[in-house]
């Protein structure tokens, strides 16, 4: 087991952690959380340090032991990818680093001695090498990664998928331990519920941090927390944490009442607009947002972050009204016949796989991509505010937080600018800092406190959470949902979606429509279509085999026709030339009876080797028509499927090296009969 005793660490002049005491078991899986500076990533460089796996400035402890079990391997996955013209598969690959060794000895095979080959092999056949490609093909479909991008270089990629190589590559490790830090802050939804499931089958001890609460509950059965220079082993998920550590906080009736103030508005809301019919679908929704704060006050006890969105200036309706359009890029629609209308009440969320088109649909509703046919109204009053990576990039490097908002709030006093830049924790020198010098959660957390600033009354959210920490995601939640306008969100956080959106819309298969269902079900419906697409992909594989061993033995048997038929004219060329050098019958036919005497071994050889192509193309054929059957793919079946596709494997490669020595000992024939 992993075990501190007593380890005091500090770092840069400052205490991070003081007397900690912990212990970690094989096997068990821990999310590692706190707030940021806390120590997170130092404890990830104190283990990796104490792995032999530090970096140059290795972290060593000022007080206290460390102590892990010898022999230990581990992967961590790093937040910098360094470019390469590596093939993003051989990237992957080089995570198994075992294989990726054994391998590459496998491919100069006149270097190594025969005791070394038979070693070689056989441990190759212990780790069970053969698959490992398929493995890595694997892993990175899970990640989103289509098949043309495999041999692709790792160069040609962006940076957040250059980050889900890393991923991918840390995956493929043998390790014992595995150090994930933020794997899911690149991810969509579908990618995070396949790591989801991935992290639930592996058999090692894991480590990680991560801002997606759902994500921990999902994959975590322990929760080591960083708080004042103390860490905490917690048993049970993120929501068990949650509840068993607000019992301990002595501020948490500053929480609640944080949170009744909220109730409060909401409740006067529902009152005074009940039973106005212009109004009664707004205080329904007031009504949900009310159910949904439940379970919110406990983890805002000692947020840091305090902001609310400002009430809208003006509002009509529809704010936004898209119908009948086609919508895509160079005349070629990505989703078609889409309409969507955004009412000050619409708080959707809108859902689909990677590369299914939601960023494209957005970018339609707020007016950066002109539909291709249908059409576009906004009202006179559309004041969006519009949150994506874009936003956050084309910040004024040079700029600091002050300066920026004084450009948009004219002479607004200083104090007051100070005090609304304080609720997104910008305070001290962090206001006066050009935005060059922060972090991604700053730039984050800037881009929304410049939004928030401009009173929109349609907010357009394209990913919002990539980059914020657990605290200001949950700060987020609760400024949304006081919101007074629409919202349309896309994010892979799923308590952000339960907790916003009032209706989910699914972008797939180039077609916008409502979504039965919540976000579960969404998630169940993504695992039913990751089957179809793995039944498809089998059909595919065995269609294109099918075709490559009918086109191989249609091959053999033209070969086969071509040698009898050489042969025939050989018999009739040497009867010609034994007519004309006088041979008599009796000579001819004892001849001829030589002949076959002498190839005759030959002949049988050739006979058997049909017969037993036959029978190996007749299993094939059996094991085809099992394999068509669709149960065998669901998960349950999954041993008996692999246990088929082996059998098929084997007799694929019997019947190619059957048609060989067929074709083989025809040229043989050949060459007996001219001699």
């Amino acid at each position: 087991m992993i075990e501190f005793n007593q380890v005091s660490v500090r770092r840069d002049g400052r205490v991070l952690f003081a007397e900690a005491t912990f212990q970690i078991h094989p096997g068990q899986k821990v999310g590692l959380t706190g707030n940021n500076g806390t120590g997170k990533s130092t404890l990830f460089g104190v283990l990796l340090t104490y792995m032999g796996k530090g970096a140059s400035d290795e972290l060593t402890i000022d007080a206290g032991s460390v102590s892990i079990p010898s022999g230990w391997d581990v992967a961590h996955m790093a937040q910098e990818v360094e470019g390469s013209d590596q093939p993003a598969i051989d990237y992957v690959l080089s995570g198994d680093s075992e294989w990726y060794a054994m391998n590459a000895k496998m491919m100069n095979p006149d270097t190594l001695s025969d005791d070394d080959i038979a070693h070689l092999y056989q441990r190759f056949d212990d780790i069970d090498g053969y698959r490992t490609p398929t493995t890595a093909a694997q892993v990175m479909a899970g990640l989103g990664f289509k098949a043309d991008q495999h041999d692709l270089p790792v160069n040609d990629f962006s940076g957040g998928w250059r980050m889900r190589l890393n991923l991918a590559k840390t995956l493929m490790s043998r390790a014992d331990l595995l150090l994930l830090d933020e794997p899911t802050n690149h991810l969509d939804l579908d990618a995070i519920l396949w790591l989801e499931e991935w992290i639930g089958k592996y058999t090692g001890t894991v480590l990680l941090i991560s801002h997606d609460q759902t994500f921990l509950d999902a994959t975590i059965g322990f929760i080591l927390h960083v708080e004042n220079q103390q860490l905490t082993l917690y048993t049970g998920n993120y929501s068990q944490f949650v509840r068993t550590r607000s019992e301990r906080l002595a501020q948490q009736q500053q929480a609640f009442e944080k949170q009744e103030t909220t109730r409060a508005h909401l409740e006067d809301f529902v009152r005074r607009f009940r039973a106005k019919a212009s109004k009664a679908k707004q205080a329904q929704s007031r009504l949900k947002q009310l159910e949904r704060m439940a379970d919110l006050s406990p983890v805002m006890a000692d947020n840091p972050f305090t902001f609310g969105f400002y009430e809208p200036s003006h509002m009509s309706s529809p704010l936004i009204d898209l119908k009948n359009a086609d919508i895509g890029y160079n005349g070629v629609p990505l989703i078609v016949n889409a309409s969507m209308q955004i009412t000050p009440d619409t708080r959707i969320g809108l859902l689909g796989m990677n590369g299914a088109g939601k960023s494209t649909l957005i970018k339609a509703l707020v007016g950066e991509l002109t539909p291709l046919t249908g059409t576009y109204k906004i009202s006179d009053t559309l004041n969006i505010g519009y949150f994506n990576q874009h936003q956050m990039d084309s910040l004024d490097a040079e700029a600091t937080p002050m300066l920026m908002l004084r450009r948009l709030a004219g002479k607004t006093p200083d104090s007051q600018l100070r005090s609304f830049l304080g609720s997104f924790d910008f305070r001290g020198d962090r206001i006066d800092t050009p935005s060059k010098l922060f972090s991604g959660g700053e730039r984050a957390r800037l881009t929304l406190a410049l939004i928030v600033w401009q009173k929109p009354n349609v907010l357009v959210l394209d990913e919002p959470t990539n980059h914020l920490d657990l605290q200001m995601r949950q700060a987020l939640t609760m400024a949304l949902q006081g919101f007074a306008g629409a919202v349309v969100l896309v994010s892979h956080d799923r308590e952000l979606i339960a907790n916003v959106c009032d209706e989910l819309y699914l972008v797939h298969a180039g077609k916008l429509q409502e979504f039965d269902g919540d976000v579960s079900d969404y998630g169940k419906w993504l695992s039913e279509q990751r089957k179809l697409e793995a039944k498809e992909a089998a059909k595919e594989s065995r269609d294109a085999k099918q075709v490559v061993s009918v086109e191989a033995t249609k091959q053999a048997e033209a070969a086969k026709e071509q040698a009898k038929q050489a042969a025939a004219k050989k018999k009739q060329e040497e009867a010609a030339a034994a007519n004309h050098e006088g041979l008599s019958k009796e000579e001819r036919r004892k001849l001829a009876a030589e002949q076959r005497k002498l190839t005759a071994p030959i002949r049988k050889r050739i006979e058997q080797a049909e017969k037993k192509i036959d029978t190996v193309t007749n299993e094939l054929t059996v094991l085809e028509a099992k394999l068509a059957d669709t149960e065998l793919y669901e998960d349950a079946r999954k041993p008996d499927l692999l246990k088929l596709l082996e059998q098929q494997t084997a007799l694929q490669q019997q019947q190619h090296a059957l048609e060989e020595a067929m074709l083989a000992a025809m040229d043989e024939l050949e060459q007996a009969e001219n001699g």
